[in-house]
């Protein structure tokens, strides 16, 4: 693969991560922040030490301030911002590109109001005259770990063989390897429908429950999951890949996970509000909860464990209480497939 030059929006830990990942396959990674004094860390230190500490990154990825000099002559954008900002960041790129790109994004979560998949903002919002099909970037993969390039396994995932094969050229090495697939509605909704799951399973673990609470959580999680998912088209067996299962596993198991500890900090007591602002990154999955709840309840789609979470985080219901009325709900056969 010839040099590519790629802007990654978005300079978290996850798009920091990604942007060494493009700079170790020998391309240039543009990151571009709206944090002035980040960039000027970035770029004089080669550190992002409020996301990833002291760990040290070539001083070839360089950042910026400017999107308009970000993007100028980019082969392709990868959108790693808040799902939130997502669509007033790609009109703002919209306005800017004056050239077509391969349009990437990695992610994670469901509009509030609209409760649009991240490519379908994107596709509204960036001219197809300026884009490729819309790539989306998921799977199991702790931007921590990836920071020192441990083993990481991720799905690149688009309507377009070719685009989703462009992805895995630019970003498979011998630590990171990509697996295409086709089904943009299985991969998107597996990724943002995870972090509810994993607030959930961080609460279990705050409140001392030990590792069958976690099992069940996990496998009847990803059975809702897999429920909403196919309701909007999505093909089942994505949710026994790595965007699913996969991602759901390290999310919901791991304290590196910001949903996983926002739900510990429930289970011990702590206010959401307390939790938000002392977590200094963007819960996702506590904005997808209500996402998620408001788009299962239109379509008629039973998800109790998002319901509960749904009740706990935005109608104060009491942690234990909610927990008690989802195990003694009515029985069900594991079989039935809308239980």
């Amino acid at each position: 693969m010839e040099k590519q030059k790629i802007a990654v929006l978005g300079a978290g830990s996850w798009g920091t991560g990604l942007a060494q990942v493009i700079n170790d396959n020998g391309h240039e990674a543009r990151l571009w922040s709206f944090n002035p004094e980040q960039v000027s860390e970035i770029n004089a230190q080669h550190t992002n030490s409020a996301y990833l500490g002291n760990q040290k990154f070539d001083e070839k990825i360089r950042a910026y301030s400017d999107l308009s000099e970000a993007l100028d002559g980019v082969d392709g954008i990868m959108f790693v911002v808040p799902t939130k900002a997502i669509r007033e960041v790609a009109k703002q790129v919209n306005e800017v590109i004056n050239h077509k790109v391969y349009v990437m994004h990695a992610s994670k979560g469901l509009e509030q109001g609209t409760h649009k998949r991240i490519s379908e903002i994107l596709e509204e919002e960036i001219s197809p005259e300026f884009r490729s099909d819309i790539i989306v970037v998921s799977g199991p993969s702790h931007a921590e770990e990836v920071a020192v390039r441990d083993l990481t396994l991720i799905t690149a995932a688009s309507s377009s063989e070719n685009d989703a094969k462009y992805v895995q050229k630019l970003l498979s090495n011998n630590y990171f390897r990509i697996y295409t697939n086709n089904d943009v509605v299985g991969v998107e909704t597996a990724g943002a429908l995870k972090n509810i799951i994993a607030v959930g399973a961080g609460a279990l673990h705050g409140l001392g429950y030990g590792d069958n609470a976690k099992a069940a959580i996990i496998t009847r999680g990803l059975a809702e999951i897999t429920r909403l998912g196919v309701a909007l088209g999505a093909d089942p067996l994505t949710y026994i890949g790595l965007s699913g299962v996969g991602d759901l596993i390290v999310t919901g198991t791991s304290p590196h996970s910001r949903n996983w500890r926002a739900g510990n900090a429930l289970g011990q007591g702590e206010r959401l509000t307390d939790i938000e602002s002392n977590m200094g990154m963007v819960i996702e999955g506590v904005s997808t909860t209500k996402a998620a709840y408001e788009l299962a309840s239109s379509l008629n789609i039973e998800m109790p464990i998002t319901e509960t979470i749904y009740n706990v985080l935005y109608n104060e219901a009491d942690l234990r209480k909610a927990i008690k009325d989802v195990m003694t709900r009515e029985f069900k056969s594991e079989n039935e497939y809308n239980v």
